[in-house]
């Protein structure tokens, strides 16, 4: 066979492979038998082996997995992945509707489709191939999946059809019940620990290193949103788009409805209440969308979630079981957490074991006694909670619970703060799970990303004295790690998951690890280095305000309550905790050291200087190609300039920053508020620039 031929041929069975798979798993109609599809597949493996030249990242042999991915690489989202607001009752499904109707003041019409119980993930297409799979991560970034979904077959390699040259779609990854079941009983013969659930499963499939394991778990996939820039110019509701990406080769459920009323709403809603059980897959509730994208466009988003959709969540399954006995846990802060041992009960698909009780105010309400038959739900479908008793099977002669008066690890005397219901353990620097507590935080993938510090390890350093603060993990040598091992107990917070033991132990390999991943962390930036030093009410969005606002820790150390709470978004508890933690000498401390192992103490150095904020104030809507610019740049110059970029134009907008092919409704609307358009020269005439990005150092 000549390259020619070869290439033809790998061209005709490649195109022919991919429809014979539209036609299995989206249509569900097959064409030919699984012997025929699986020697046309050998065929082209075959061939692509020996005329490698031709093999295609999209080619229909990728599905089988064989790639090895050693780090999944966290990739900046184009467009953000936001949450849904939860609503419970019909009252708030209503409250809902009127928000949205007297924001727009016209009729709405709602797109009720499933909310899958899987994993979202965030699909890039150019020129109709698949170049990217990204997770939801923490909504801002995510990890490169790419490997591992190629092997998904409900996800298409390669578009047909006119599809745009550049969008991604947001889907949900799920492990339909048939795939779950046959894990958990090779796992169960095995002797592996079983999946709690198919949520877990999928999340835990996903990010396994072998993808040939994850072809194995056939795992399955649901798109249900488009997105692109100028989405709202291409089609006018969000049910259009999912038609047209159906015809391109995407999975969409056919489990929707266009609805009008709060009655065709919830007649939706009741009836998939009643039938998810008859699923092959897990739904959690429904999802609510506004269907026109113009009414999206014109109701915009929260920080967190899109004004135009919500989910209504199933009331979750109840079941009554016994409550044996009470642990009281003790957190990085010194709460304590009294924790319900269970008689073992299935709830929601899972064995449930443990339940948390929140704090004493708990336990007083419900009058607990141990033996007693206590009602038990998931709260959020996740974390188990009693949320009743059955006093008519009390038994005669049961002790109440009553919540310890001293710490269950240290001994030593709680105490309460006032206006608290919490109890806490004062002894901070004595108190083994605070002291594990907060150094497995500071390790933690939002703060230090120490990787290779995990589950067991901190604990093992713990016990050998080696590491009492975060300080001391950089005063780690390979000479005190290598050797190190003990076999120690993994039990999941709530036990979901059974009881296993496992073995850690630092040998040459792990042990160069950790001082690597230690001498990685002093890159990471001021921000997030001062959300890991685990102040307490000081988050991640909270650590990036008092970081920007202050720029080094000096100036946080140096800085009062009253200047603190001046800052927007810092009230008078952030301050408080702030101070108290600085006023400790021991934390100070541990500062100056973490200063002289090398951290980041003080915010990079801005592209633009405070002086230059000629943006304050000013509101931008972007839309359209630029020239010297990619849209996410263009929007971070807008913001190195002290100017804030919204989604949608309204009355409030001050300029819209146009390039080529901007959305013609938009200009339209522009025009329409006399809202000024302005181009992209005319922008860097406002921000003092007239040479390319990169000569300006700004940020693209």
């Amino acid at each position: 066979m000549t390259k020619e031929e070869a290439r033809q041929r790998i061209a005709a069975l490649s195109e022919e492979l991919e429809q014979h798979n539209y036609n299995y798993y989206i249509l569900a109609k097959p064409t030919i038998s699984d012997y025929e599809f699986d020697m046309k597949l050998e065929e082209l493996a075959r061939l692509e082996k020996e005329f490698p030249e031709y093999l295609s990242p999209a080619s229909p042999t990728q599905r089988v997995g064989g790639g090895i991915t050693k780090e999944f690489k966290s990739v900046k989202h184009r467009y953000p992945m936001l949450s849904l607001a939860n609503s419970y009752s019909r009252e708030e499904i209503g409250d809902f509707i009127s928000r949205i109707k007297k924001t727009i003041n016209e009729e709405v019409e709602f797109c009720c489709e499933l909310k899958f119980d899987g994993l979202s993930i965030s699909l890039q297409y150019e020129n109709g191939v698949l170049v990217r799979a990204v997770t939801r991560g923490d909504g801002a970034q995510g990890d490169d999946v790419t490997t591992n979904v190629k092997t998904i077959h409900t996800v298409p390699l390669k578009l047909h059809g006119d599809y745009p040259e550049f969008f991604e779609m947001r889907g949900e990854i799920v492990m339909p019940f048939e795939s779950f079941n046959r894990l958990n009983e090779a796992r169960a013969e095995a002797g592996d620990e079983l999946f709690a659930n198919p949520r877990n499963a999928a999340a835990g499939t996903l990010k396994l290193q072998d993808s040939k394991e994850v072809a194995r778990r056939k795992l399955d996939n649901y798109c249900y949103y488009m997105m692109m820039d100028g989405l709202e110019d291409r089609y006018q509701t969000h049910y259009q788009s999912l038609q047209a990406a159906r015809k391109w080769g995407f999975n969409i459920s056919n489990f929707m409805a266009l609805c009008k009323t709060i009655d065709d709403i919830f007649e939706f809603i009741d009836y998939w209440d009643v039938k998810r059980h008859e699923l092959p897959f897990a739904i959690d509730g429904i999802v609510l969308k506004v269907n026109s994208y113009a009414q999206q466009q014109a109701l915009g988003f929260t920080a967190k979630s899109p004004k135009w959709a919500i989910a209504y969540k199933f009331k979750a399954e109840e079941v009554e079981t016994e409550l044996q006995s009470v642990d009281f846990q003790v957190g990085r802060h010194g709460t304590i957490t009294p924790v319900a041992n269970l008689a073992p009960v299935q709830l929601a698909g899972t064995t449930v074991k443990r339940a948390t009780l929140n704090n004493e105010d708990f336990i007083r309400q419900f009058d607990l006694h141990y033996g007693d038959t206590v009602n038990v739900v998931k709260g959020g479908e996740i974390i188990p909670k009693i949320i009743g008793v059955n006093l008519d099977k009390r038994q005669e002669g049961a002790r109440p619970v009553v919540f310890v008066k001293t710490c269950p690890i240290c001994g030593t005397p709680l105490v309460q703060n006032e206006g608290e219901a919490a109890w806490y353990c004062p002894n901070s620097s004595g108190c083994s799970p605070q002291i594990r507590g907060r150094i497995e935080h500071f390790i933690g993938r939002k703060a230090m990303n120490i990787e290779s510090l995990g589950e067991g390890k901190v604990e093992l350093l713990y016990e050998e004295g080696l590491v009492r603060n975060v300080a001391d993990l950089y005063d780690l040598t390979y000479d005190k790690l290598y050797g190190l091992e003990k076999v120690i107990t993994i039990e999941d917070e709530f036990s979901l998951m059974p009881v296993a033991t496992r073995k850690v132990s630092f040998k040459e390999k792990t042990a160069q690890n950790i001082l690597d991943a230690l001498e990685k962390s002093k890159s990471v930036p001021f921000e997030r280095v001062l959300f890991a030093l685990g102040i307490k009410f000081v988050g991640e969005s909270v650590a990036k305000v008092l970081a920007k606002a202050l720029h080094d820790i000096d100036h946080i150390i140096g800085a009062s309550v009253e200047e603190m709470t001046e800052i927007n978004e810092i009230g008078e508890k952030i301050a408080l905790s702030v101070r108290n933690f600085f006023d400790d000498e021991r934390n100070i401390d541990i500062v100056n050291r973490l200063k002289q192992a090398g951290l980041q103490f003080a915010m990079a150095e801005q592209a633009v200087s405070d002086k230059e904020q000629v943006l304050a104030g000013k509101s931008f809507v972007v839309s359209g190609v630029f020239q010297n610019y990619s849209r996410d740049g263009i929007k971070e110059t807008i913001e190195a300039y002290g100017g804030k970029n919204v989604g949608s134009i309204s009355g409030k907008t001050d300029y819209v920053l146009a390039g080529e092919k901007m959305g013609p409704e938009k200009r339209k609307k522009a025009e329409s508020l006399g809202v000024p358009i302005i181009t992209e020269a005319e922008f860097e005439a406002m921000i003092g620039v007239s040479h390319t990005p990169e000569e300006n150092g700004l940020l693209f």
